[in-house]
């Protein structure tokens, strides 16, 4: 059995399309346990997610968490399912098609976009053939995770290479590390925001939460910590807030050793019990909801803040398929897409001179 896979073309044919690959983490086909088991069996056997000696990982996994957590983590689901399916994939689809309209506005080149999710369907190996099989010889992988982290955006590449490694003729790859200070990114957080706050009023505090990683993951050179930090200073300049009218916590603490802090749980337990009247909670680092954000930050969040004391509690939703999202989407596409959007004029130019 040949060990790479065929060529959706013959090798000589030309593939000058350019491909846009928009991934994200991925989401399981329905809200049951036996649809959790096999997403959560891929997800957690990362390396990049769990960074624990495969020999003690497996048995804990294999013996015990995906006997627990599976039922458990399908009741979450369910909490939060539309009659469309996952959020995240709901609002995944339609950031694809709205991307793909107006990325037409400017791209001149011919291009194609597909999804592609690290873990689940539909797999990054589905969304990298489906690109070449429509031309796509040229393709820019474009993670939805503004700040960089190992076990996000270097997962997300690492799926990508595994594909590639059984293709014959891979095509030429670039890659979007981070935006977490791009100024588009920035604005249309703030501009989201500000449009919640015309809406619903402005609370006394905001907090700015993001997804937590262990805190050795940073002491060993990640940048994630640093570029949280960043975002967050950004978006509350742009929203004008003094430094006591915002906080910046992480989320999402697995396990017994120590994580990024300060830890948003106990951050919502301090400040219910400060009698807050009102807080807002927001996470920057998403950009679609999903289950942390809909049934972990708004139903847990909510219910543990004010279980403490604390009045009201507002949730910001994610930019999820927001105008000003997508167009900063379509801006940091295009820079990066720099010097492939003429190629294929240029290779024209160039067989009619020959």
């Amino acid at each position: 059995m040949a060990y790479y896979n065929p060529e959706p073309h013959p090798p000589h044919a030309a593939s000058t399309k350019v491909g846009v690959l928009l991934a994200n983490l991925g989401t399981p086909d329905a809200p049951t346990a036996k649809a959790l088991r096999p997403y959560l069996n891929q997800f957690l056997m990362d390396r990049r997610v769990v960074e624990i000696p495969r020999f003690i990982w497996c048995w804990i996994l294999q013996g015990i968490i995906l006997w627990i957590r599976p039922r458990k983590s399908a009741e979450k689901y369910a909490s939060i399912w539309t009659k469309n399916g996952s959020p995240l994939m709901v609002y995944a689809r339609q950031q694809k098609a709205l991307f793909e309209t107006q990325l037409a506005q400017q791209l001149t080149t011919p291009f194609a976009v597909e999804l592609g999710m690290t873990y689940g369907n539909p797999s990054m190996k589905s969304a990298i053939e489906s690109l070449k099989a429509q031309g796509c010889g040229r393709i820019l992988v474009f993670p939805l995770y503004p700040q960089y982290a190992a076990s996000s955006t270097a997962a997300v590449f690492d799926a990508v290479w595994r594909v590639l490694l059984t293709m014959r003729n891979v095509p030429a790859i670039r890659t979007i590390k981070d935006y977490h200070n791009h100024p588009r990114y920035i604005q249309a957080l703030a501009s989201h925001i500000q449009t919640y706050w015309q809406q619903h009023g402005q609370p006394e505090k905001l907090v700015m939460s993001f997804h937590g990683v262990p805190k050795f993951h940073a002491q060993k050179g990640d940048p994630y910590y640093e570029q949280c930090l960043a975002t967050g200073k950004l978006l509350a300049s742009a929203l004008a807030l003094s430094g006591d009218q915002y906080e910046i916590a992480f989320q999402s603490r697995f396990g017994r050793q120590e994580w990024l802090q300060p830890y948003l749980a106990n951050m919502l337990d301090s400040l219910g019990k400060q009698k807050l009247k009102r807080l807002d909670v927001v996470c920057p680092g998403f950009s679609s909801d999903c289950l942390e954000t809909l049934e972990e930050i708004a139903m847990e969040g909510k219910h543990l803040f004010q279980s403490a004391g604390g009045g009201d509690y507002h949730y910001i939703p994610a930019l999820n398929a927001e105008s000003g999202w997508i167009e900063a989407m379509v801006t940091i596409a295009m820079e990066n897409l720099q010097g492939w959007d003429k190629s294929a004029v240029n290779q024209d130019a160039m067989h009619g001179s020959a």
